[in-house]
């Protein structure tokens, strides 16, 4: 299974007023999670789109187990489910930055278009790129 970590600090504009991460965030965080995987791969998320490929959300989750605080350092696992043929799912983890306390975690679901808008299978360029790293991580 591919999985990927980064890490990333929670800035005061992350907070709402009583000090706490807005519950957004993390699904800001999760695409951080998703395009640094990508980058991680050599394959950055506008190489695949010039190829003419997108991946646009069509679900997404997100659990809250523990709150985080401006100038927290969080860490972001992803996980692509390998499952998924027919699009992409990724799955999340966010966790304090010494991976002891889970904060969060959740999933996202993409299609895979065409420049035209249609429904296809995420490209063979794509998928051998994840098939060559799959135990890498």
């Amino acid at each position: 299974m591919l999985k990927h970590k980064t890490t990333c600090r929670v800035t005061y504009g992350d907070t709402d007023k009583m000090g706490y991460v807005y519950h957004a965030n993390y699904f800001r965080w999760f695409e951080i999670g998703r395009s640094e995987m990508f980058r991680h791969l050599g394959i950055p998320y506008s190489s695949i789109e010039s190829r003419g490929f997108f991946l646009p959300l069509s679900e997404i989750h997100c659990k809250f187990n523990a709150p985080s605080q401006y100038d927290d350092i969080l860490l972001i696992e992803t996980r692509l489910d390998p499952r998924i043929k027919a699009g992409m799912k990724f799955d999340y983890r966010i966790f304090s930055e010494d991976g002891k306390k889970l904060l969060a975690s959740g999933y996202t679901k993409h299609a895979c278009v065409d420049r035209d808008s249609r429904l296809v299978r995420p490209p063979k360029f794509l998928m051998d790129i994840i098939s060559n790293n799959a135990d890498a991580d």
